[in-house]
């Protein structure tokens, strides 16, 4: 663990969606008890929708992202993140290819908000999971059949039947809460709050406490990827979640 009396503080690069209002903020919440021996900085790159098709695919393309690298790279981050869901329908592997490129391209570490979820969606042993999204159902579904692939089969699931990516931010908490509460009814083992842009990191450890189980929020899961990347004691994080205490 670097402490500011040895190396300096860890600095924490985060790659997010253009029209996202949500994960800047809540991540600078969620990790103020950390600060200053940590800081997270942020780079765009542009995303709006979140469809099944090309144009909407073609915004994950690998360029934009080392573009958006390039510029972090410049505050000499040691960890780099793609902090965005889109491997949940794109296929787990384009975070594996993208993590590499990250990596070759600006030499720090590279994780991102799915390969953090299944992380601990292995360390907790999941195999049956909530799922909770603001998608449309054809992504839902995408969603679903990646997961089934790797042996979590999703028994419960709500999303909100949205494409534009900034009105993902417009879900209320309120309606987050619900989802959350109907998908447990089919007593899965954890609950994923899939994607950055929507309201769940300041619900999901007080949803724990009230169900019993994991609630895995898509900003908290991609910090807690990243604090695990660089060697970070999370327990004065633990009361935002059980997975600060993994």
């Amino acid at each position: 663990m670097q402490t500011p009396e040895t190396s300096g503080p860890t600095l924490i690069g985060m790659l997010t969606p253009s029209s996202n209002t949500v994960v800047e903020p809540f991540t600078a919440a969620l990790a103020w008890p950390l600060f200053p021996q940590v800081s997270v900085h942020f780079g765009r790159l542009r995303v709006t929708r979140i469809a099944l098709d090309e144009g909407s695919d073609d915004q994950f393309g690998i360029d934009p992202f080392l573009a958006a690298a390039d510029l972090l790279a410049d505050a000499k981050v040691d960890v780099i993140a793609w902090n965005g869901t889109s491997a949940s329908w794109l296929g787990f592997d384009s975070d594996d290819r993208l993590c590499a490129e990250l990596t070759e391209r600006t030499g720090a570490r590279a994780t991102t908000a799915i390969k953090s979820l299944n992380a601990l969606i292995e360390a907790f042993g999941v195999k049956k999971l909530g799922l909770v999204t603001p998608y449309t159902p054809d992504v839902q579904q995408q969603i679903i059949a990646n997961y089934a692939e790797i042996g979590v089969e999703t028994v419960a699931e709500r999303h909100s039947n949205r494409s534009d990516n900034f009105s993902f931010a417009e879900v209320p908490e309120a309606e987050i809460e619900r989802m959350c509460r109907e998908v447990a009814e089919a007593k899965p083992d954890a609950i994923a709050i899939v994607c950055t842009n929507m309201r769940g990191p300041m619900v999901a450890a007080e949803l724990e406490r009230e169900l019993g189980i994991p609630v895995l929020d898509s900003v908290a899961f991609t910090l807690w990827g990243c604090l695990k990347e660089a060697g970070i004691d999370m327990t004065p994080l633990k009361e935002f979640g059980m997975m600060f205490s993994k």
